[in-house]
């Protein structure tokens, strides 16, 4: 991308269904995915008269909750407001949202070494959903998701680039799993990102806003803002004026268009929700639910670097796949007991015994999984067995070639190692004049391999060693291999 001569201001508002048994004012069921149409709704959600909301107390104790852990003030008072405006998938006439009194303002996210500000948090109910018929000129409304509870942050101004917008989302939506607010799932609708963008020569005088909406992916969020600067960049030094609109992304052209013009705050005429009382918090309130805060992924991975000394991408691995570093810490400790038992000086193998875990998690489980998600509950292997397969690795009772077949093993099966290597004749072969035997015969074979080591190849001598593990199906210790083979070989010369 060319280098940009105008200064993007751009802020993020961020969606997010929360974890809730039922809906937001109502007894529903809190089903997003349900797909019978209209199944989850009753007539208070759908507006009739008559019918008075009641507020889901676990829905706000989550956003005060993810307010804390995005370091918030939490109001002591907040209230509801009715947010007027006119549309098909709006059963009411208006939503209930927050306006001028959120349960969580200022507050700050960190990504790297940018600190993003926070603006606010506040807790509204999501709308129906249009569904657009193919076949001919209607639109039909589902009114299932009409009500759920849904937290809305936006932040300030702050974000600077596509790749920062895209980073601040991936952190939002780690943190929202870790308090387990939200799955925060975007292909499924539970985190919706929409952006907002302005350019200008400076930041003393901003540029005309443009929202665009709906945002379903981290990639799509990167390459709409990036694509958004470009297009406003453009308009401008062609003289003419950006609009002040609301845009939609368009996956398989990857641009955006527009969709209408944006509305402002007094357009939708707030006004306090006369059904619901205004809600106070007290000191006491807000410090049991940060009381159940668990350790959040910033302090995890500094943890993380501090006891396991791993490298930031295996670090990262473990942040992200929340519960496969909660079994990486349990293999971890059952290998330490081990250690202490045979009284092995943890210190001086820590760092190897940490890496050689992580390794294995991270390419060989992961691979097995096949894109599947870890769950410990349904993973075959007990952290103490896993820890039992790392001992004999560490103590080269089996070879890396056996090891991935014993591992397999243990994936499908959940058996325990030993058990495998003895059902499947794994065991390595530890008697030197065996190997030796074996090892003549490779040298018999493989005559051009013993030339090129005499010419001065070294790399002959792992193609020699290779064949030996070949022909004992890995079972040799590759070791004590070698050292027969140059044996063997400097008693030819």
């Amino acid at each position: 991308m060319k280098e940009i001569s105008y200064k993007p201001t751009i802020g993020l508002e961020i969606h997010v269904e929360l974890k809730t048994k039922s809906k937001m004012f109502c007894p529903c069921k809190n089903d997003s995915t349900e797909k019978r149409a209209n199944f989850n709704i009753c007539p208070i959600c759908m507006g009739h008269p008559g019918t008075l909301p009641v507020p889901n107390e676990e829905a706000i104790k989550k956003v005060i909750k993810a307010g804390i852990a995005l370091n918030c003030k939490i109001s002591k008072e907040s209230k509801f407001d009715r947010k007027n405006y006119f549309y098909p998938d709006l059963p009411k006439g208006y939503q209930i949202s927050q306006y001028d009194m959120p349960l969580c303002q200022n507050g700050f996210l960190n990504i790297g070494e940018r600190k993003i500000k926070i603006r606010r948090i506040h807790i509204e109910e999501d709308t129906g959903r249009l569904l657009h018929s193919e076949k001919g000129d209607y639109s039909l409304i589902d009114f299932n998701r009409a009500g759920i509870p849904l937290m809305e942050l936006v932040t300030e101004p702050d974000i600077k680039s596509g790749k920062e917008a895209r980073k601040f989302a991936e952190e939002l939506q780690l943190i929202l799993k870790y308090l387990d607010v939200s799955n925060a799932d975007m292909e499924k609708g539970e985190m919706r990102v929409e952006v907002n963008i302005s350019l200008s020569k400076d930041l003393k005088n901003l540029g005309t806003k443009v929202e665009i909406k709906n945002l379903n992916s981290f990639k799509v969020v990167e390459k709409a803002v990036d694509f958004e600067i470009e297009r406003q960049k453009e308009i401008l030094e062609r003289g003419e004026k950006v609009v002040q609109e609301t845009r939609g992304w368009h996956d398989k052209k990857e641009i955006t268009f527009s969709q209408r013009e944006k509305e402002e705050a007094h357009d939708y005429r707030y006004f306090p929700d006369p059904d619901l009382p205004k809600m106070y918090f007290t000191d006491d309130y807000i410090n049991k639910i940060k009381q159940e805060i668990p350790e959040l992924p910033s302090l995890k991975r500094e943890r993380f670097k501090k006891q396991f000394n791993l490298d930031e991408n295996a670090i990262e691995f473990f942040v992200i796949n929340k519960d496969l570093g909660e079994y990486y810490e349990k293999v971890v400790s059952e290998f330490e007991e081990w250690m202490k038992a045979e009284k092995i000086e943890i210190e001086k193998e820590k760092n190897k015994i940490y890496k050689l875990i992580a390794n294995y998690l991270i390419s060989d489980i992961k691979g097995l999984l096949k894109g599947k998600e870890f769950i410990e509950k349904d993973f075959k292997i007990t952290p103490e067995n896993f820890a039992e397969f790392i001992k004999m690795i560490y103590k080269n009772e089996i070879t890396s070639k056996i090891a991935k077949i014993v591992l397999e093993e243990m994936f499908l099966k959940g058996k325990d190692p030993s058990n495998i290597i003895e059902e499947k004749g794994l065991s390595q072969i530890k008697n030197a004049n065996e190997i030796e035997e074996i090892v003549k015969e490779v040298i018999l074979k493989n005559k051009k391999a013993v030339e090129d080591f005499k010419k001065g190849k070294k790399e002959a001598i792992q193609f020699l060693v290779g064949q030996t593990l070949s022909i004992t199906k890995g079972r040799a210790n590759p070791e004590t291999a070698r050292e027969i083979i140059l044996k063997l070989l400097k008693e030819e010369k």
